[in-house]
């Protein structure tokens, strides 16, 4: 039988004479690299992609620091965004000048939560250090601190050890939050398939391949561990508050999520970067965001831009079926999502309400 593909080869088949047993055991090698294959869905379903959002909307997750704000600024009116949260990836005198490049384009459009700087980290006063650098950025304008995935991956203190996301040492910088009436943002861990070998089963394989370097499969502390060593910090600090991004890493197992928000009320969550997880899950995730309407914060996590917002809108307000999800250019799996169509009450808390209780007026 001739097939008509460009580099798609039969194998054998197995069930000898048998043509059903042949037809159904039929495999096929090919030569088309995974990359290059982008299927186009055949099923005909309505698109009810909104242009702008059902209420104005706040992104509390997003990266800037490579952007005019001006550039920034054109987007958000175009898509019915409020307030951009920038998360600034500098430290130091670059951080400052980040922060005040947005701010003084805009003090109402835009705000920066500080990265946790681990310069000194090795040294005795490290703590005390970063106390004062902390203050220094609240002081200037900051509405928080974000601590990422390295703190208990990479970061190592003085002896050469692997600093512990609940390190005690660290304790007096969740006090300080609560002090300064800031949240605190934790990136600790990643996706379950990030901590899986790099291989046909994992579900992830084309972004991993993408960066390797995303990979923690063998390191000292697995995601369960490290997610209960951030659950711990939780529980020492109650009068702290705390966002956890990207659905608190972890989409993918729910109700974990409800039960860290039940046992923390100091804790909320974004959704930035995991709509792919949430999408794909839809009666569930509806769920939780029915429950939880008042610990969810709208977040993207992707550079601004009008199609990746209304793909965010789509997933959010929408009964669609099957569309793409907002990513970055390697993807984050071979699947599709479905819209949640949240009513109103619940959309106004999670686009902007539950960000304007953490952003200062």
């Amino acid at each position: 039988m001739q097939i008509g593909m460009v580099g798609l080869h039969r194998i054998e088949m197995a069930g000898g004479n048998d043509r059903f047993v042949a037809m159904v055991s039929a495999k096929a090698e090919v030569d088309l690299a995974l990359g290059d294959f982008c299927p186009r869905s055949e099923l005909v379903t309505p698109d009810r992609t909104p242009i702008l959002p059902r209420f104005a909307a706040i992104d509390y997750h997003n990266h800037l620091d490579s952007m005019e704000p001006e550039a920034v600024l054109r987007i958000m009116d175009e898509c019915g965004v409020e307030r951009v949260v920038n998360i600034t990836m500098q430290v130091g005198d670059a951080a400052l000048e980040v922060l005040e490049r947005f701010r003084g384009s805009s003090c109402r459009r835009f705000a920066t939560i500080a990265w946790m700087d681990w310069a000194g980290v090795d040294r005795d006063d490290f703590v005390q250090q970063s106390l004062g650098r902390f203050e220094r950025m609240v002081e200037r304008g900051a509405c928080g601190i974000k601590f990422w995935k390295d703190l208990g991956l990479t970061v190592r203190d003085g002896s050469g050890a692997l600093l512990r996301v609940d390190d005690e040492r660290l304790a007096p910088l969740f006090e300080k939050a609560a002090e300064l009436k800031v949240p605190v943002m934790f990136h600790t861990a990643d996706p379950s398939a990030f901590f899986r070998p790099i291989d046909a089963a994992n579900e992830r394989y084309e972004e991993l391949a993408a960066h390797p370097d995303w990979g923690f499969y063998g390191a000292q502390y697995g995601k369960n561990e490290l997610l209960a060593q951030r659950d711990r910090v939780f529980a020492r600090h109650p009068r702290t508050t705390f966002v956890c991004a990207h659905i608190a890493e972890s989409p993918e197992d729910l109700a974990y999520v409800e039960q860290l928000l039940e046992q923390n009320p100091n804790v909320h969550v974004d959704i930035s970067a995991r709509t792919p997880e949430l999408g794909r899950q839809p009666y569930t995730a509806r769920r939780f965001f029915l429950r939880w309407a008042d610990r969810i914060l709208f977040g993207t996590d992707l550079l601004p831009d009008p199609h990746m917002y209304r793909l965010y809108y789509r997933f959010l307000e929408t009964p669609d079926e099957y569309f793409e999800y907002p990513s970055h250019a390697s993807r984050q799996g071979r699947w599709n999502i479905y819209g949640l169509d949240l009513p109103d009450d619940v959309l106004q808390k999670v686009y902007r309400s539950n960000a304007l209780k953490l952003l200062p007026d």
